[in-house]
């Protein structure tokens, strides 16, 4: 083994794993970020589907380089049943917000990567490429402004469930459109937002890199009947979540039960 090759191992060897995952999204977003310069916006199409597929690979090859023995969760790739017998999974999200990754000026796209260990998420890093920002576990998160007037809940610009806007007036605050769910989170993380509501659909990769996030920000994280978010399950699909400030908890949970 040559210098370089001892020098790449050790490095494999020295990052840990929220090192990584920061790593990994930041990179696989400056991916991105080239990938919108190269292609343009004429055919969003054949951008949205560059950017899916040159990240999924980038990042697989990083994760086989770094930890090959680790299973993956991937949107973009064929789901191995060897996961659900591994002690690591990485479950990651090449490209958060496909459709506005391929719209000219959208800066609410995202690139998601976690760890799943024994059980439950322990790293997570959520790469907001376009905005030069990636939040992560291991790295300091931004403290939020108090609060000031009511709340501002987050929600998908073309798909918001009817149940957002019904929260929001009950508790006399206001709809934020923001794109993709990482972004979304971001936003609470950020204090931009104070709740991130979502019923309709979603997969693991859509949120455990986000509730990762979120939860080493302190906030609360759960499905929307109050139960755990609960990854790594033979079925991946995970159709609703609630990310908030802790004092929102409660009352938007009891306002979902008993509308």
């Amino acid at each position: 083994m040559n210098t370089d090759d001892h020098t790449a191992t050790a490095e494999h060897q020295e990052l840990t794993d929220a090192v990584l995952a920061a790593r990994l999204a930041t990179g696989a977003g400056d991916l991105l970020v080239r990938v919108r310069a190269e292609l343009g916006f004429d055919d969003p199409a054949v951008l949205r589907d560059a950017g899916d597929a040159r990240s999924q690979e980038w990042l697989a090859g990083a994760l086989a380089r770094h930890r090959r023995h680790d299973a993956v969760l991937s949107e973009e790739a064929v789901d191995d049943p060897a996961r659900l017998t591994a002690r690591r999974v990485w479950i990651i999200d090449p490209l958060d917000g496909t459709r506005e990754f391929g719209e000219q000026g959208r800066l609410d796209w995202a690139v998601h990567v976690a760890l799943w260990e024994d059980g439950d998420l322990v790293v997570g890093a959520v790469a907001l490429p376009a905005q030069g920002v990636t939040l992560a576990t291991g790295a300091p998160l931004p403290d939020r402004p108090t609060p000031v007037g009511g709340p501002r809940l987050v929600a998908s610009r073309t798909r918001a469930p009817a149940v957002v806007g019904a929260v929001a007036a009950a508790l006399g605050g206001s709809v934020v459109p923001v794109g993709s769910a990482g972004a979304k989170v971001a936003a609470v993380v950020r204090g931009d937002a104070d709740a991130y509501l979502h019923a309709g659909g979603q997969y693991e990769w859509d949120s455990a890199a986000p509730v990762a996030v979120a939860r080493a920000a302190g906030l609360h994280a759960s499905r929307l009947d109050g139960s755990p978010l609960v990854y790594n399950r033979p079925d991946p699909l995970l159709p609703d979540l609630l990310v908030c400030r802790p004092d929102l908890a409660g009352p938007i949970l009891a306002l979902i039960r008993d509308p």
